[in-house]
């Protein structure tokens, strides 16, 4: 497996939300990415794949709900978020593809 294979599987998509946005401003960028990747993965990852520098990464662990479907409890899986503060002077296009 190539090593751009690999920071496909740590960084799994864009979040674009209205607090992504606001980050986005400080320049931030936000991705869910996989629960077992760890802040200096995610670091190698964005950084290899977008060519940028990366000043901080904070992750958060969202808990999946439990919802109802066709009246019997399933339960969402959890979803890990990295939000990535970029050096000054780099930025990344979430509305572009990779």
């Amino acid at each position: 497996m190539s090593a751009k294979a690999e920071h496909y599987d740590v960084i799994r998509k864009p979040i674009i939300t209205e607090k992504a946005t606001q980050t986005s401003e400080n320049n931030g960028v936000v991705f869910e990415v996989a629960i077992d990747a760890n802040k200096p993965m995610i670091k190698q990852a964005v950084e290899a794949l977008f060519g940028v520098k990366v000043k901080a990464v904070n992750t958060t662990i969202t808990k999946g709900k439990v919802k109802r479907f066709r009246g019997s409890l399933g339960t969402r899986k959890d979803v890990k978020k990295a939000y990535v503060t970029l050096e000054e002077g780099n930025s990344i296009d979430v509305s572009t593809g990779l």
